[in-house]
């Protein structure tokens, strides 16, 4: 059996072009302090959003874990008091899988909201901690 390699010549054989990649952040504190003030901002609306809808809106980087990290920012802007949950919907970037629905908190509760949500993990440490 003769193999015979076909001729690459002309537009017939080109490459198809690389997947555009959001840029990296080699810094998880930095990424966070980076992305932070875009989902303030989108708190301040008052508007429903979920965070991939931010995120592609205004093309914000990726945390150096991207598979990982992205479910760590909304935690942390709860307890900042900034977000609180609103509903569920899907995104694109889960493959259309459930995600969750945020909004933001009115700025002149933030700061009693993030001081609950300290109590709250407070006691349910101390509960945990007699539990054991």
């Amino acid at each position: 059996m003769t193999h015979i390699q076909p001729a690459f010549d002309g537009p017939e054989m080109i490459a198809a072009a690389p997947a555009k990649t959001r840029r990296i952040v080699d810094d998880f504190e930095a990424w966070v302090d980076e992305v932070t003030p875009y989902y303030i901002a989108a708190a301040d609306t008052g508007t429903t959003f979920t965070i991939d809808e931010v995120a592609r809106k205004h093309r914000l980087p990726d945390p150096p874990c991207p598979k990982a990290q992205w479910g760590a920012l909304p935690g942390r802007l709860q307890n900042a008091g900034i977000i609180r949950h609103h509903s569920g919907g899907t995104s694109v970037r889960a493959g259309h899988s459930m995600v969750h629905v945020w909004i933001g908190v009115p700025a002149h509760q933030r700061e009693a909201v993030a001081a609950a949500r300290r109590e709250a993990r407070q006691k349910a440490r101390a509960a945990r901690g007699a539990a054991a």
